[in-house]
């Protein structure tokens, strides 16, 4: 969402029936041709061989013995996913039409499988749905599906089918939605949603008997601005969840400009068009309700800024949580916690610029909209990956381990990544060989003139990106290789993506992802190899409530090695939520443990150790106890 520079790239992109039936007769389908030329040096106005995953599925036949895997397979509708997203687009180009949607995976019911939610837009002026550019299909408001075990898995491929259940919980968010955070407000065990919207937001509290009943105004979270994406996490130690919700900029209906591309036409602005917004934290005060912790802590010391996405993490390996901001075409902000301790005086000083994470190599601020953060490199600290806008490159900051960061994305092939625009940003180990990975879902944010001349009604469409992790070399540098073109047609397929969700679907070892589409179908995508190497799961707990003890850090120690590092959360990506439970990939399964140890570091700084964990299976890791209170 800034200043545009395209690179010339063919892409394959393959059309979608379930995008054609999202059109009224006569309408123009946004399916789009076979080839396409996607030419992207188009300005906002103001604003070597991939490796082979080799092995057959068990459902492959003798014909297709032989052939690569694909790392995934849409299985969106043999798992009844049916959510279509309307953007509500009526050709005035308010800005927040481009900027959705998210969702998030969560297990609502607590039966061990993850469930998902996802948010829903509208029109924005008061005109009539059906006066959008693609008329809904369906009820306007957000979704919730549980997710149960699919009778016909053996035959249509899909682990999982999902049950709608929206009316039955009591969700009733008709906002115009971004995306959702998902944590535990008043530690009863139970997760709760906190939707954010242009518009005012919705905390929505879990009842535990598969209702929700909406507590905004009594917990005192509501913020009636633009927000983007939030995340919960226990930034003053004290066992109770707060909240940050990052803000985008001052966009108003009243306030909206038009803005024009080089050739003329009306296009979405960029956000330097409108002032920046200061992002809000919100303190648990210990009862499931919030106090306005924003200027007391000192968040509004800056400028402010254009947030995206936010991740929390103890970048400087001090015991207290901080929590990075993604800023589009504004520089980034590294709010470092200062671990004054609950009852004293909270303070956050922003370190972007001197931990070297607010600007990219050449010293520029980039337009970040995803990121996400975990250890890269294997060295024991947390690294962050970004996405960003076409002609630029997805950012990898690496971490010396004292919170300081280096630019190392085009040393470590994110070149690759110029010709698209990213949103979700998710760091993940696909192939569970124990070195995390990259995917990054795309859509543009200026118009593709050859999508238009096709007659596409909303021209953003984009190809999805994976990269694999090759390993550190021996002088410590990494390399990423893009293996999209194995990944399957979910990625290969070009469509508007914004939101992407990242958890263990199908429960058996390995990540899977929720692609959520602006004007388009939320895709399932479910990862076919990562189960064949060795894994350890686990879900980190309190004593009371069984609350997820969310930025729990867990060390794998294994014998010879240095210790792998994993965080628990939901909160990444953009406007996302995914699985909180921790996965170890091990690497192949000859030679692999058959029991790991784990060091645990909770919020609060206790730390234990848990020893005997079997390989190949969950566990559950309660706080207080050393000990496993079940296997799963």
């Amino acid at each position: 969402m800034g200043f545009v520079s395209r690179l010339s790239e063919e892409v394959r992109v393959k059309s979608d029936p379930r995008r054609e039936r999202s059109h009224e007769p006569g309408s123009v389908s946004r399916a789009a041709p076979t080839w396409l030329l996607l030419f992207a040096t188009i300005a906002i106005w103001g604003c070597g061989e991939s490796p082979s995953i080799s092995g057959a599925p068990e459902d492959q036949g003798p014909e297709d013995q032989g052939k690569e895997q694909l790392l995934f397979t849409d299985e969106t509708e043999a798992s009844g996913l049916d959510v279509l997203h309307d953007n509500g687009a009526t050709g005035r180009y308010y800005f927040p039409e481009i900027g959705g949607p998210g969702g998030a995976l969560v297990d609502v019911d607590g039966d061990g499988d993850l469930d998902l939610y996802a948010v829903q837009g509208s029109t924005l002026d008061g005109s009539r749905p059906t006066a959008a550019i693609v008329p809904p299909v369906g009820a306007l408001h957000d979704r919730l599906y549980l997710s149960e075990p699919n009778p016909s898995a053996g035959s249509t491929g899909s682990p999982v089918a999902w049950r709608d259940v929206t009316e039955a919980s009591g969700l009733a968010s008709n906002g115009y939605g971004m995306g959702v955070a998902v944590g535990d407000i008043d530690n009863d065990g139970w997760p709760d949603l906190y939707v954010t919207n242009f518009g005012s937001n919705q905390l929505w509290r879990n009842r535990g008997d598969g209702t929700f009943e909406d507590r905004t105004l009594m917990a005192g979270v509501d913020d009636p601005r633009w927000s983007t994406s939030a995340i919960f996490l226990d930034f003053d130690r004290d066992g109770w969840l707060d909240l940050f919700v990052t803000t985008y900029v001052d966009f108003r209906i009243g306030s909206h400009r038009q803005c024009r591309g080089p050739t003329g036409r009306p296009d979405y602005c960029g956000p330097q068009a409108y002032s920046g917004e200061h992002d809000r934290l919100f303190r648990n005060k210990g009862d499931g309700t919030f106090v306005d912790a924003t200027a007391q802590a000192g968040l509004l010391v800056s400028d402010g800024g254009s947030g995206l996405g936010v991740v929390a993490a103890d970048f400087d390996s001090d015991g207290w949580i901080d929590f990075y901001v993604a800023n589009d075409l504004m520089p980034n902000q590294l709010w470092h916690n200062q671990g004054l301790g609950p009852g004293q005086h909270l303070g956050f000083e922003e370190w972007g610029l001197l931990t070297g994470s607010a600007l990219d190599l050449e010293g520029k601020a980039q337009a970040s909209m995803g990121v996400d953060v975990g250890d890269l490199d294997n060295d024991g600290d947390e690294d962050l990956f970004m996405t960003h806008l076409v002609g630029d490159t997805n950012t990898v900051y690496l971490n010396d381990g004292r919170g300081m960061f280096s630019d190392r994305s085009r040393a470590s092939g994110m070149r690759q990544s110029t010709p698209y625009t990213g949103f979700g940003a998710v760091i993940l180990d696909v192939d569970n060989d124990g070195w995390l990975d990259l995917a990054a879902v795309h859509g543009a944010v200026a118009t593709v003139p050859e999508l238009e001349a096709a007659g596409d009604s909303f021209p953003y469409d984009q190809p999805n990106q994976l990269f694999l992790n090759q390993g550190g070399d021996r002088d410590g540098s990494l390399n990423f290789e893009d293996v999209t073109s194995q990944a399957g047609d979910s990625f290969t397929r070009a469509e508007t993506s914004r939101g992407l969700a990242v958890g263990d679907v199908d429960n058996d070892g390995d990540p899977d992802l929720v692609v959520f589409n602006s004007g388009g179908p939320a895709r399932l995508l479910i990862n076919r190899v990562g189960q064949d190497r060795a894994w350890v799961g686990l879900r980190l707990v309190g004593m009371a409530g069984r609350r997820d003890m969310l930025g729990t850090r867990v060390e794998l120690l294994l014998d010879g090695a240095p210790p792998r590092v994993r965080r628990a959360r939901t909160g990444a990506s953009y406007l996302s939520a995914g699985d909180p439970r921790v996965l170890f990939g091990l690497g192949d399964l000859e030679g692999a443990p058959a029991a790991v140890r784990v060091r645990v570091q909770w919020p609060d700084g206790a730390t234990e150790h848990f020893a005997h964990l079997a390989v190949g299976r969950y566990h559950t890791l309660v706080k207080g106890s050393e000990r496993l209170q079940e296997s799963l």
